[in-house]
């Protein structure tokens, strides 16, 4: 008996310990995320407007492993933006995965364009949509950014903590691409960025 307890001590200070990394980890991608916004000429946020950003408190529930179908001879097509424009993607894998106990599946994409420049050849995106966009999120969706890196041995880690709005949510003027239909979420993702908290 008091084997068994000491096992379930030592399970519980393992989770929370996981529970306080994660934590720490989503913590540090919020603050690079902010600080991104002061290095980029192009940015729509200035540091008085960091104060405004807002986001769902860290939840290890939202982080998950899927299973990544890589997707050959895939013909190239073009995601719309919100502006009119559209730029070409290609799919690149089809990921399936467990959400709350639910099935689900989204596709991962990779941009031509970005794919031409030796500093984002990795890059991948991984746009999508859910039920909480239009009330708590913003209403075009957000987004996840990959590299084809990230996916090992047929798996890989999405973290919904990690999702975060287009620059449109912020100001107009920007292209940004809509999340394709295919990846809409039908449950509602409470997790990552939140609404800007101030109007434009």
């Amino acid at each position: 008996m008091k084997y068994f307890i000491v096992l379930l001590f030592i399970f519980f200070i393992g989770q929370h310990s996981f529970a306080q990394t994660h934590k720490e980890q989503i913590a540090a991608f919020r603050q690079n995320y902010k600080d991104d916004f002061l290095k980029d000429p192009r940015s729509p946020l200035k540091q008085d407007d960091l104060q405004f950003l807002r986001f769902y408190d860290a939840d290890s529930i939202y982080r998950v492993t899927a299973k990544a179908e890589l997707l050959t001879n895939q013909s190239t097509f073009i995601i719309p933006t919100f502006s009119g424009a559209g730029s070409q993607y290609v799919r690149y894998a089809q990921l399936s995965f467990k959400l709350k106990g639910k099935p689900m599946q989204l596709t991962i994409y990779k941009s031509i364009a970005l794919s031409q420049n030796p500093a984002f050849s990795n890059y991948l995106f991984l746009p999508f949509t859910n039920a909480t966009n239009g009330s708590e999120t913003y209403g075009g969706g957000r987004y996840i950014d990959l590299t084809t890196k990230d996916i090992k041995n047929g798996s890989i880690v999405i973290d919904f903590n990690k999702a975060y709005n287009p620059y449109c949510a912020f100001s107009s003027g920007y292209s940004c691409p809509k999340p394709p239909d295919e990846n809409r979420i039908d449950m509602a993702v409470e997790a990552g960025e939140k609404n800007f908290g101030k109007g434009h």
